[in-house]
């Protein structure tokens, strides 16, 4: 059994997609619009610009996965309540990924050490999607 992390977007994904490839040294390993899915119980709800909206995607980082979409089911809001943490072993690493994510987000903990990271961060992206990026020792 495995437990998948899955995002959902509201016409963003693609763009939210190519930033997470960047900033975690990811691979997009499947994108798929919902023109090409061509699914009849998600055709008659598509209007004509959700066409090239992301029907399903994946996003591979190490050995993990992350499933991607737009959701054109239901009417997309942000969670806050729920979040993605994504431990590096350097505050370099940590340091480069947020550098890379932070335009348009917004921060709920400054990047710090703690007792438990030597680099943390906490924040919201400009998609809504709420991270945390940290090590998971204090040395390095």
């Amino acid at each position: 059994m495995q437990i998948v992390p899955t995002l959902n977007f509201g016409g963003a994904c693609r763009e939210a997609i190519q930033m997470y490839e960047k900033a975690f040294n990811a691979k997009i390993s499947c994108l798929i619009t919902y023109e090409e899915a061509n699914d009849p119980a998600y055709n008659p709800l598509l209007k004509e610009n959700q066409k090239e909206y992301i029907y399903h995607s994946e996003l591979v980082l190490g050995d993990q996965r992350i499933i991607m979409s737009d959701t054109v089911d239901i009417e997309f809001q942000t969670c806050y309540s729920n979040f993605l943490t994504i431990i590096y072993d350097t505050k370099e690493e940590v340091q480069r990924a947020y550098e890379i994510m932070k335009e348009g987000s917004k921060t709920i903990y400054q990047m710090e050490a703690t007792s438990y990271s030597s680099c943390r961060v906490v924040f919201v992206d400009k998609f809504g999607i709420r991270w945390g990026i940290m090590t998971e020792q204090t040395k390095r």
